[in-house]
């Protein structure tokens, strides 16, 4: 464990003196999360809206199924698309292609059906697999219910008082008291609970994004000592010694997972600090996270730094993942702004489930379960490309 260490201690006293670590690893970072965070917040009212966009059609048109649509409208989950020309299959259309979270079409006769206290099902169009499916449907259930509530206060009063004009004043009365409900609970599966300005809501991907991308541009001066020892004979002369294989390793790969963890640190309490992005929401999960995502980028410098045979190479094979694996993983632009078939394609890049895990927290609301798989997948990355690595450094020359 001490040889380790030693090896650990050396790599990263080494790497910390190169001035392109500074510029790769925190400089770089924050100027790119800057630029696309400004370039890209945008001014509009809408695009400062972080609730879910919800498609809304009322077949019924009774006075009951618009005061649904008003309670909905005040969600602070959930912002309702009130396009009257869209039909039931535009709508359909408009979830699959992702341009809607849901859509909720109220069938003819849900008015009626309140008031005889056997209210028609609500129809949801969503996609069950998606985080945002149960967010939708769990506040519209919630709006139903004080829509029933309400109905049967008001019938009763209505009923009581004999004057069946006082239905509506007692209507109105009840919806307006559930906005100030005794006991409330605050949702956390849903980003929208909070309102951000634009530039907030850019710096959310546009933070964690440049933090990975650079994190592996700074893999440059790691990998390279890996190669730089082994040009000088300082790795055959140490293989000499009672330092075994492993030690040298992961003693290599203990540095690198110091050095990207260490970055993203400081980045997150950048972002955190700077530019509102919520990575302490939830600390146990950001975390998570971050270690997941330090460890598979170390092991991809790690496997880098046994494969490549000159600095140069060394750069080469470290620019041409990190272009490749950020621009499909979503690192540039969101994901869900490109098609299912492209989506499918980024997720086989680690940097889209390191992005599904700091989103998740930051710009979804998601809880920590949320952050669970793409941890999980990272840490399946990771053994992979370590085990590359130790595959390709038992096969090398130096015996």
């Amino acid at each position: 464990m001490i040889r380790i260490l030693d090896i650990a201690q050396k790599d990263l006293l080494q790497i910390l003196r190169d001035r392109k670590t500074f510029i790769f690893l925190l400089i770089m970072p924050i100027a790119f999360t800057l630029f696309f965070a400004i370039a890209f917040g945008g001014t509009g009212q809408s695009s400062s809206d972080a609730r879910l966009p919800v498609g809304f059609l009322d077949q019924d048109n009774s006075s009951l199924s618009g005061e649904l649509g008003k309670v909905l409208t005040g969600s602070s989950v959930i912002r309702l698309d009130l396009n009257t020309e869209r039909t039931a299959a535009d709508l359909d259309k408009l979830v699959a292609d992702e341009k809607l979270a849901a859509a909720l079409i109220v069938p003819d006769g849900y008015g009626r059906s309140i008031l005889d206290g056997a209210p028609l099902k609500l129809t949801v169009i969503a996609d069950p697999s998606k985080p945002a499916t149960s967010t939708v449907q769990n506040e519209i259930l919630s709006a139903g219910q004080r829509l029933m509530s309400a109905a049967r206060i008001a019938q009763i009063t209505a009923q009581t008082t004999g004057d069946p004009t006082a239905f509506d004043t007692a209507l109105a009365a009840a919806l307006t008291a559930w906005q100030n409900p005794p006991i409330r609970i605050d949702r956390t599966a849903s980003a929208a609970v909070k309102v951000q300005n634009s530039t907030a809501m850019s710096a959310a991907h546009s933070s964690p994004g440049m933090m990975l991308q650079f994190a592996i541009a700074g893999l440059i001066t790691a990998a390279s000592i890996i190669v730089t020892e082994r040009k000088s004979r300082s790795l055959q002369r140490l293989l000499t010694t009672a330092t075994s294989r492993v030690h040298i390793l992961v003693g290599h790969y203990l540095a690198m997972f110091a050095l990207i963890f260490g970055q993203f640190v400081v980045l997150m309490l950048f972002g955190k600090i700077f530019l509102g992005v919520d990575y302490l929401r939830i600390p146990a999960a950001t975390f998570l996270v971050a270690a997941a995502a330090a460890a598979c980028i170390s092991a991809i410098g790690l496997l880098i730094g046994v494969f490549a045979k000159s600095e140069e190479q060394t750069i080469v094979l470290v620019m041409i993942p990190m272009f490749l694996l950020s621009g499909l993983g979503g690192a540039w632009m969101p994901l869900e702004y490109t098609g299912a078939a492209f989506q499918a394609i980024g997720h086989a890049s680690p940097i889209a489930w390191a992005m599904d895990g700091f989103k998740n927290i930051v710009a979804r609301g998601l809880g920590f379960s949320s952050v669970l798989i793409p941890a999980a997948v990272l840490t399946g990355y990771t053994l992979l490309f370590f085990a590359l690595a130790v595959w390709r450094f038992w096969g090398s020359e130096e015996k």
